[in-house]
């Protein structure tokens, strides 16, 4: 059986063989019935477009570009997965790039993956706008947990939940709370803790804020220490990674979680849920943020400007959080 090509459907057809390859590459410009016609001989022969000679032609890559502050956080893999099968979904790659929690990094890894893709989802980077701005250039881009002028931004908002959970915790009878601050450089730490102070503020408990610490597990066991020493007894960790770290380090100081200590994580990734104690925390919609992101995205390589979307996070009580200790 001799190879389909392009030109033996168009010959097929009676139509050119740039009709054709327009059918693939700009649908949008090819009349309906043509198109169909086109598209259902090319499946029931099963010709498969070469994306190399596509890409060479039109400059279109296929790719979309994924950069992540640090793939070993537990809240990535689930965000990377998601945003894998929406960009599967639409016949498109994803091409991954880790920084290995180096904000350092951010300006030449965006760079440079920026320029083998037609767009980028960042995930919550650390460096300051302009520097984002500078790497990305003019490439079509959407956030993840960052909100930033001029560019599209999908962000898990945790104001509603985190007051619940604050609530939660007076209903407990704990009036002294601690808030263990995520990284400095972080725009959704920032926006956690902000929102735990307002909360605060209004229902009138005693905050102590600690912190930063790395949004990590040793960052939860350093964290540990000084909340132990507060005389708080609940804690807002940054993430559940943290908080994971917090129980540790409660644990190798004779206090267990939640007899003598209540701790609340953020995000609600796997460890939360097999922990022991399972964890208090706040459940991020990952998979709504990774589709929503790609789809954002792909408005946007369409030339439109997708207005910012905030997704609410739930608040969810578990094990770690118990009555105040006398």
């Amino acid at each position: 059986m001799s190879k389909v090509t392009i030109y033996s459907i168009a010959e097929e057809l009676n139509v050119s063989a740039s009709t054709v390859s327009r059918a693939f590459s700009r649908p949008e410009l090819v009349k309906s019935d043509v198109r169909d016609q086109i598209l259902a001989l090319a499946e029931r022969l099963g010709y498969q477009p070469n994306k190399t000679a596509r890409r060479l032609v039109t400059g279109v890559t296929g790719a979309i570009g994924l950069f992540v502050p640090d793939i070993t956080n537990p809240f990535m893999p689930p965000l990377v997965r998601a945003i894998q099968q929406a960009a599967v979904e639409r016949d498109a790659s994803v091409l991954l790039v880790d920084a290995e929690e180096d904000s350092r990094a951010e300006l030449g890894l965006i760079t440079r993956i920026a320029g083998q893709v037609d767009g980028m989802i960042i995930v919550s980077p650390r460096s300051a706008s302009s520097v984002i701005k500078q790497a990305v250039g003019r490439k079509p881009t959407v956030l993840i947990n960052r909100v930033m002028d001029g560019v599209p931004s999908v962000v898990c908002d945790n104001t509603s939940a985190l007051r619940e959970a604050g609530g939660h915790l007076v209903e407990l009878g704990h009036r002294t709370i601690a808030l263990l601050r995520g990284p400095s450089a972080s725009w959704a730490a920032q926006r956690r803790s902000e929102a735990v102070r307002i909360w605060a503020r209004k229902a009138d408990v005693a905050l102590i804020e600690l912190g930063p610490f790395d949004a990590s597990f040793d960052g939860g066991r350093a964290g540990a220490e000084a909340f132990a020493e507060s005389g708080a007894t609940a804690v807002f960790a940054f993430d559940d990674l943290a908080a994971c770290g917090v129980v540790a380090g409660l644990s190798d100081r004779g206090l267990r979680v939640p007899a003598h200590r209540s701790v609340v994580g953020c995000d609600d990734v796997l460890l939360a849920r097999v922990l022991t104690p399972s964890l208090t925390t706040i459940t991020a919609p990952v998979d709504d943020l990774g589709t929503t992101a790609v789809r954002m995205l792909e408005e946007a390589l369409a030339g439109n400007d997708p207005e910012p979307i905030r997704l609410p996070g739930t608040f969810v009580p578990r094990d770690s959080t118990g009555p105040a200790a006398s």
